[in-house]
Formats: C-alpha cells, sequence, structure tokens
C-alpha cells in the first residue's frame, strides 16, 4: 500500500524556539478561531470540519495554487467516512478503485502473503479504497471554498510564530508583502519539514528505517491488465505496483542509494523497469520521484496553542497505506475537541488528551509498517530465501485470510467507567428513520450520538437528559427492535437496523447504549435504563465544560 508522503524525503530545518509574549489580547479582537497552516489533504479535513462547525478557519498554503500531483495512493473505510460527513464520499466513488485483496509476492512470483478486505468494513464503507490525489484534493478544496468562515490564502508563507497567553500571531510573506494574522489556536499540517514544529522547537522519535525509493506514476492511454496492488520481495529490486484509481497506476523501486535517483529517473530506463507490465502504448509516464521512506514522531503534539497533525506530528513507512490516514483522524480527533473549547463548553486540558489517544495508535501503525517493510526489503538473498520458507509454511497452515488489525484507543477522554468497546473504532450500519434509508452518520449528522434501545428513551425523558442532551447537539438515536414500531419521540430519532448491524454489535458488546464522539470512536458503553442516564449525565459534564474526565484505562 505504497502511500509516498509530500516531503519525507527532505531533510528537518534546524528547530528554532519562539518567543512567548507575555502581554494579552482580548479574544474579542482577534479574528480567526483556528489558523491552519499546510493545505494538503489534512489540512483541507482540518479545515473542513472545523469551518462546518460554524468556526472562523484561515489556511496557509506556501504553493500557489494545489500541489495537483499524486503522493497518498489509497484510503481505508474510516478515512471515506469521514469523506462522507465532509459531503464529498458520493463524488469520489466513481473516481477510486475498491480494492479486495493485497497481494505480497516473492522474486520467483511465489504469494506469501494475501490480505483481504471486506467490500463492507467496520465503517460502512469498502475497506479499501484505490486514489488519484489530484482527484481527492480537488473535491476537498471545494468543501473548504464553499463553507462560510473558511479563508483559503495561497501563495502564504509563514515565517513566523509568536504565542501569547491568549492567541497565537502568525507572520506570512504572501503576493502582498508581509501580513499578520491572530488565531486562538493553530494547527501545523505543514507536512514532514514543518515549519511549526521548527519553530515550536519540537524534536521527533527516529525509529531508524530509512529507505530511499523511485515512484513512478503513470496515466492510462487504454484499458490494460496491471497488478492493481502487489509487493515484490526481490532482494535484487523490491518493488511496488499499486493502482491510482481507474485512470493511474504507481510502481515504486526501491534503489541502492539516494545518489542513483538521477541516473534511474532517466525515462528510457523507467519504461525498462516496468517493461513487464506496461508500454508507452499502454500509458504515459506523467511523473517520477524520489523518496525517502521515514518513521519519525514528534515528541510533543501541542505546545499552548500550537497542534501539529498529520506529516507534521508523524511520519511512517508505505507499507500499510495509513500515512495519509492517521492524518485524517489527527484531524477528526482535533476538530472535535477544539470545537468543545472554542464554543467555551470545556476547559482547553481537553486538547492535551489528543496526543494521549492518537500517539499510541500512530506507534502502533507505524510499528507494524516497519515490520511489514524489512520483511518486503530484505536485499540478502539468503535471509529472503528464509523469509520466504517461514511465509509459505504459514500461509500453508492458516485458516482464514490474513487481515490487517488497527488498534483501539486507551487513555483520554472517555467515560470514567470502563465498559466493553470503549475507546473502539464504531460500527456504522444502514438505518431507515421512515422517511430514507442510509448510513446512520448521514442521517443523524455530526457531532455526539448516543445510540440505545427504544425503551430507554423514557428513562432520560424521566430524568430531563432528553432535553439537555438535544439542547447541547448531541444526536439521541433510539434502535427499533426488528418488527416493532415504537412511539416517537420529539428529541430522539427513531431509526430501525435494516441488517442488524446495530443489534449484533450491542449483543457482541454486551450493552443496550453506545455513546460515539463525533471522530467516530466509542465514549462509553452501557447496559440498562440506569447505566445510561449515568453514561449520558457524564457526557453533559463533559460538553458544557463543567469538567473533564480523569484518565482511565480501557478495555481496548
Amino acid at each position: 500500500m505504497t502511500d509516498a508522503g509530500d516531503s519525507a524525503a527532505e531533510p528537518d530545518p534546524a528547530a528554532a524556539p519562539v518567543d512567548v509574549a507575555v502581554v494579552p489580547v482580548d479574544v474579542a479582537v482577534v479574528p480567526v478561531d483556528v489558523a491552519v497552516v499546510g493545505y494538503g489533504p489534512v489540512g483541507m479535513v482540518t479545515a473542513g470540519l472545523l469551518g462546518r462547525a460554524d468556526h472562523r478557519v484561515r489556511v496557509f498554503e506556501r504553493y500557489a495554487g494545489l500541489y495537483n500531483l499524486p503522493r497518498a495512493a489509497s484510503f481505508d473505510d474510516e478515512t471515506m467516512r469521514t469523506l462522507a460527513r465532509l459531503g464529498v464520499a458520493d463524488e469520489l466513488l466513481p473516481r477510486v478503485r475498491v480494492q479486495p485483496t493485497y497481494e505480497w509476492r516473492n522474486r520467483d512470483g511465489d504469494l506469501l502473503i494475501e490480505q483481504h478486505f471486506a467490500a463492507t468494513g467496520r465503517s460502512g464503507w469498502a475497506e479499501w479504497h484505490m486514489m488519484y490525489q489530484p482527484d481527492l484534493e480537488a473535491a476537498l478544496d471545494g468543501v473548504c471554498r464553499s463553507t462560510p468562515g473558511v479563508d483559503v490564502r495561497h501563495a502564504h508563507t509563514v515565517v513566523a510564530l509568536e504565542q501569547h497567553p491568549d492567541h497565537v500571531t502568525l507572520t506570512t510573506e504572501g503576493p502582498d508583502g508581509r501580513e499578520t494574522t491572530h488565531a486562538r489556536y493553530v494547527v501545523g499540517c505543514d507536512g514532514g519539514n514543518s515549519f511549526v514544529r521548527s519553530a515550536l522547537g519540537v524534536g521527533t522519535h527516529d525509529y531508524g528505517f530509512s529507505e530511499p525509493w523511485m515512484v513512478c506514476d503513470f496515466r492510462f492511454r487504454r484499458p490494460t491488465a496491471v497488478p492493481p496492488a502487489l509487493q515484490l520481495g526481490d532482494p535484487s529490486g523490491p518493488t511496488s505496483i499499486i493502482s491510482l484509481g481507474p485512470d493511474h497506476h504507481r510502481f515504486s523501486f526501491m534503489l541502492d542509494s539516494a545518489e542513483d535517483f538521477p541516473t534511474e529517473r532517466d525515462p528510457q530506463r523507467v519504461w525498462k523497469r516496468v517493461a513487464p507490465y506496461l508500454t508507452p502504448d499502454d500509458a504515459d509516464l506523467i511523473r517520477v520521484a524520489t523518496y525517502t521512506f521515514r518513521s519519525l514522531i514528534a515528541h510533543d503534539w501541542r505546545a499552548g496553542r500550537v497542534l501539529l497533525a498529520g506529516d507534521a506530528a508523524h511520519q511512517m513507512p508505505p507499507f500499510l497505506g495509513q500515512g495519509m490516514c492517521s492524518g485524517f483522524r489527527d484531524a477528526q480527533n482535533l476538530a472535535f475537541k477544539l470545537d468543545l473549547v472554542l464554543r467555551n463548553h470545556t476547559p482547553d486540558t481537553v486538547l492535551d488528551t489528543y496526543q494521549q489517544e492518537r500517539e499510541p495508535h500512530v506507534r502502533a501503525v507505524t510499528e507494524k509498517g516497519i515490520e511489514l517493510g524489512h520483511l518486503q526489503t530484505l536485499r540478502d538473498p539468503a535471509r529472503a530465501e528464509e523469509r520466504d520458507r517461514l511465509l509459505l509454511a504459514r500461509r500453508a497452515e492458516a485458516k482464514a485470510p490474513e487481515a490487517v488489525r488497527l488498534p483501539s484507543l486507551a487513555e483520554g477522554l472517555f467515560a470514567q467507567v470502563s465498559g466493553a468497546g470503549r475507546g473502539h473504532l464504531s460500527v456504522q450500519g444502514v438505518v431507515d428513520d421512515g422517511t430514507r434509508r442510509d448510513r446512520l452518520d448521514q442521517i443523524l449528522g455530526p457531532g455526539f450520538h448516543l445510540l440505545l434501545a427504544a425503551d430507554h428513551v423514557e428513562a432520560l425523558e424521566q430524568t430531563g437528559l432528553l432535553d439537555e442532551l438535544a439542547g447541547t447537539g448531541v444526536r439521541v438515536a433510539a434502535l427499533a427492535v426488528r418488527g416493532e414500531q415504537p412511539a416517537a419521540h420529539q428529541r430522539a430519532t427513531v431509526v430501525h437496523d435494516v441488517h442488524g448491524t446495530y443489534h449484533d454489535w450491542f449483543a457482541e458488546l454486551g450493552c443496550s447504549a453506545v455513546l460515539i464522539r463525533p471522530d467516530f470512536y466509542v465514549y462509553g458503553t452501557a447496559n440498562g435504563p440506569e447505566a445510561v442516564t449515568v453514561l449520558a449525565g457524564e457526557l453533559l459534564t463533559v460538553v458544557r465544560g463543567d469538567t473533564v474526565p480523569a484518565e482511565a484505562g480501557s478495555d481496548a
């Protein structure tokens, strides 16, 4: 799953700490709620989510326009769930390729690993989509530009950052010279060479996995049979072949040294490499680039009012295709917590749970990617033969297709009382509210979702909690029992579980209610009316800003 970042090959600039001013500025005169630095996919999603929550967002991008070249190659069902929330999933579906399998083969073509991806995953969408990144960026750009309150400024390079007790000052160089922007918070989404991270003086942990690769992208002239998702573990030259959607394809070749790139990039040499699969009659070579795949994680993802997301916070090898997906998870996590803070509901200490939740997840995914990377890129023939023997034996003994399991979240902004499923990515199914049938996210909209057995609604009504939840924007969905038609409720949406997705999930968890955060992760679960009222009451203390739950472990 090759997923190359736009700045992975460049060294980090020297870190230089910034001064923190001591004179406060009245927040009322600060014109921007959040400034986003960087307008790649992670910056776009961050800006789009915050803008759609009615916050004033200003985005700074050093390039004069969209990057318009492919970098990431794929995304998962959780990412498509985010794209659906932003309203572009249906627009993108004709432009992506849903891929059911991913093959790892050796030099002789023997199948070593075959990963399978469901047509409908946990998040209600196909588990693996292959895409041409300019199509994704065009769709996300449309979201940002059509959202009131989002101001996108291309050709603006951030050159200085200064923190104050209640705002951040950014200085930019643009077409009209130097400009100053005051923002209540700043999110650095400016890639592996992040100016924001450097300005904060934040260092990184380096896993030491660093490899030079040459990435070659093609646009098809005609339908051509090319492996859509293949890793070749050839000691003489590890290779990745991956679809970039219906019209594009990528071949990536590991180099012996980055110094080989000026020679190897020659189009004639590239065509010779891909000759077993493609000819100039089949496709046009549209891009050849070199990337050094790195594995870095920033020590601190938050410094005062400045936060890091995406490649600015972490870089991972591409073998799981999770680089951009991880950045989207950052954006979702940050957006809903910044929303709570900006609406004066919650103390900004809630932002400390961002790294607390996301870093362990990122580390687990990074370490798995490194593990797979080491398997694929063995250059010693004897070690590669031993790898082949082990993997072929494992495959012969396997009783089920191999699957990649992403971790759950552990400590952070979750219910204090541990329950099965807390911190897990929530399940999404198709429901019917009597007027339309769709995935639950599209029926309920953004925000916290409380899903519960229909007979629990009365308990929330009697305590007044149902009105309080509605008043703070928490959507309550009463799940109808199969074959029954419960009474309608003014403050709760009654939905029928079309395929029994939630019925099965609740049975698996042993619960009768699930409270889902805006980033799709389970805040907490409960069983029975009394436990539901406790869970709902605890959430209200968070969204109203009364308190932030203490750290607690998870069943994840």
